[in-house]
């Protein structure tokens, strides 16, 4: 059984689809892994970023993308936020978006499940 992949929201849906050309090449292969594998393939296509977070390190020759996701019950993969990395180190502001939208996430989820 596959996995689904969502987005956040179509605003970030359209964001990734404006990717450079390679980096969201990138980004769409391992993604299709994902839905074929599950959400952590590991190492050099994602990572655990702890506490449920995971990312998804799209590399292309117009530079590097980075997807942050979390997987919920049901089989799907949620990509929270997304962004070209511009800086060696990912930047705060970034990761707190994609932490506000899990927590959101986990919140929509337990309302789901508890109807």
């Amino acid at each position: 059984m596959r996995w689904r992949i969502c987005y956040y929201n179509t605003k970030l849906a359209a964001q990734i689809e404006n990717w450079p050309a390679g980096v969201r090449a990138s980004f769409l292969r391992i993604a299709e892994t994902m839905a074929e594998l599950g959400p952590d393939i590991g190492m050099p296509h994602t990572r655990a970023m702890g506490a449920s977070l995971f990312e998804v390190r799209a590399k292309g020759r117009e530079g590097i993308g980075r997807a942050f996701y979390c997987s919920v019950v049901g089989r799907r993969i949620v990509i929270l936020h997304a962004m070209i990395k511009k800086t060696e180190k990912t930047p705060a502001h970034d990761l707190d978006i994609a932490r506000a939208r899990l927590k959101e996430v986990k919140i929509w989820h337990s309302n789901d499940t508890s109807r």
